[in-house]
């Protein structure tokens, strides 16, 4: 099977400002075609990572190839193949989306010949082709700004797509909005967005990046992400009984389970979370022991998958663990977990 040609190279790339590392020894790659997240604390140098792959900011040390070309010694070849929209996206109050974008697309040198087919394309995808397109831009709602900033960055039909902070400020309808504006943009462009919105991400995207500390630190599909970070495997179930009863053959299952009972019933039943720390264990043979031997009345047993969100939180929370140098050690200020 052939492997498709990266869109984006990155080695050991680092951004410092003075004497502080934002950015230090990052390395990926980003594939034609994908979706790709990328995650971090507030300050961990993704807005950093993300303007020096648009040749806005230029890298310290490092190599970056961005369509396969090096920057920054072709940095207008490629900033003609990049569409970028920067967080809290600045755009005109007293212009109507229309003009906006026939502006934008002056701007970006699209064909005179080509424009009016680019602009109707760039609104169809964000959806604002019907009531938006005459509307003055100070009176749209923050989904919609949000549409037109990602409009303007699809406007020339970028081979890559970067997108800071897209979902930021938004409702949950219109967080959903933008989730399948996402899904239209798939395989069109190769589309990078940052967000805190971590559920987002994990529906969303191909392939999601960690970053702390100006560091990466995971990298891979959510599942890939899941083994790494939180091996093992997780039930929750309901058993009837007493708190003492249930522990104890809970604990019959050995040392490599771990038992969490809620202390306060709910209709004469337990909830009990178990974590076994080796990947493979099977549910169906921990449920017939329980119930043929340990004669446990179970209400209802299944696995538990863990979220994005404990992804991120053990990732940094490892990564916390050293500090990068030039990087202040906040951990020292946190009070033990």
């Amino acid at each position: 099977m052939e492997t498709p040609e990266h869109s984006i190279v990155a080695k050991s790339l680092c951004k410092r400002f003075g004497k502080t590392e934002a950015v230090r020894d990052l390395s990926f790659t980003v594939d034609q075609g994908e979706i790709v997240g990328f995650l971090g604390p507030n300050g961990a140098g993704k807005s950093t990572t993300l303007r020096m792959l648009t040749g806005i900011l230029p890298a310290t040390s490092g190599h970056l190839n961005v369509c396969g070309k090096a920057v920054p010694y072709h940095d207008r070849e490629i900033r003609k193949q990049i569409g970028y929209m920067p967080e809290n996206n600045p755009l005109p109050e007293d212009m109507r989306v229309i003009e906006y974008l026939r502006f934008r697309a002056q701007i970006k040198g699209i064909p005179f010949r080509q424009r009016r087919k680019r602009i109707e394309h760039a609104m169809e995808v964000c959806e604002l082709h019907r009531k938006a397109r005459r509307r003055i831009i100070g009176t749209l709602s923050k989904g919609f700004r949000q549409r037109v900033g990602i409009a303007d960055s699809i406007l020339a039909g970028p081979a890559i797509t970067i997108l800071d902070e897209p979902t930021i400020g938004l409702d949950p309808h219109q967080v959903i909005a933008i989730r399948r504006l996402l899904a239209n943009l798939r395989g069109e462009t190769t589309v990078i967005f940052s967000s805190h919105i971590l559920s987002e991400v994990e529906i969303s995207c191909d392939k999601i990046l960690i970053m702390n500390q100006g560091r990466l630190v995971a990298s891979g599909t959510a599942d890939e992400l899941r083994k790494e970070f939180l091996p093992g495997s997780r039930y929750r179930l309901e058993a009837a009984g007493t708190a003492d009863q249930i522990t104890r053959s809970l604990h019959s299952l050995g040392d490599d389970w771990a038992v969490d009972l809620n202390p306060v019933p709910m209709d004469g039943y337990y909830s009990v979370s178990l974590l076994n720390n080796e990947n493979g264990s099977d549910g169906k043979k921990v449920l017939n022991y329980l119930m043929n031997v340990e004669k446990m009345t179970i209400r209802s047993f299944h696995p538990i998958r863990p979220n994005l969100e404990d992804v991120f939180l053990k990732a940094t929370r490892r990564s916390w663990e050293v500090p990068a140098e030039g990087i202040p050690d906040s951990s020292k200020e946190r009070k033990p977990e």
